[in-house]
């Protein structure tokens, strides 16, 4: 049984408490998606409401993993009933805290920042920004950012790094990279680079118009609201 107030399990193979990276990652793979679509919403078109949802999302999430027990915490519950079945990747709980600390301190933050002074504009998009990076890298190549940077404050260095980070080793050779593999690579950046540049500027702003003008429709007041009087209570309701 579970504890309530404990960070990490005691598992009599490993010298510190450990958490399940598999989980881990999965919790900041369901994060990601959240914020990134905040994200895009408040970049694309400069609404903060999705924003402020997530901004609290985030404070609870991560006052429950840091103060509490991650066990508890939304994220890594979801994130549990997707790899359940999955084998455990044990790593060390003692740089999952203070990575997970910081998360805390930019939750509290934000939720300063955004919720309660409704603050909006390139600030709070960088931060933003930075939190999105911290998950992804975490979700998509299993590097934890705020793990990396315990061993910066901490005497005793990290152990159970995920994949073994933690351990100095010389790459195995389905780990090396070849020249052919790095120069595929740079023609690939290279075409979709030149395809996006040749886009003519003209088709750029027609998709921008056709989506004004869909919109623009979309909020269009039916000639029912409008006779009782409900014009703009139709428009509060559809998002207008």
């Amino acid at each position: 049984m579970t504890r309530l107030f404990q960070f990490g399990l005691d598992h009599p193979a490993y010298p510190v408490r450990v958490l399940n990276e598999r989980e881990a990652r999965a919790g900041a793979g369901l994060l990601l998606l959240l914020a990134g679509t905040a994200f895009l919403q408040a970049w694309y078109l400069g609404d903060f409401t999705l924003t402020r949802i997530t901004v609290v999302a985030f404070f609870i999430d991560f006052t429950i993993r840091v103060l509490i027990n991650p066990a508890y915490a939304p994220s890594l519950v979801l994130g549990r009933i997707f790899v359940r079945h999955q084998k455990p990747d044990y790593v060390g709980a003692p740089q999952k805290r203070f990575a997970w600390s910081i998360g805390l301190a930019m939750a509290v933050l934000m939720m300063g920042l955004v919720v309660y002074a409704d603050m909006r504009g390139p600030l709070i998009l960088l931060v933003c920004l930075l939190c999105i990076t911290f998950l992804f890298c975490e979700a998509a190549f299993g590097i934890c950012i705020g793990c990396s940077i315990y061993n910066l404050f901490n005497r005793e260095k990290a152990q159970l790094c995920p994949g073994g980070a933690c351990e100095i080793h010389r790459p195995e050779e389905v780990q090396r990279l070849v020249p052919a593999q790095l120069a595929v690579l740079a023609a690939a950046v290279l075409v979709v680079g030149l395809v996006a540049w040749q886009m003519p500027a003209s088709q750029a702003r027609g998709m921008r118009a056709a989506t004004a003008e869909a919109e623009a429709e979309r909020c269009r007041v039916p000639a029912f609201a409008v006779a009782i009087g409900h014009e703009e209570r139709w428009k509060r309701h559809n998002g207008c």
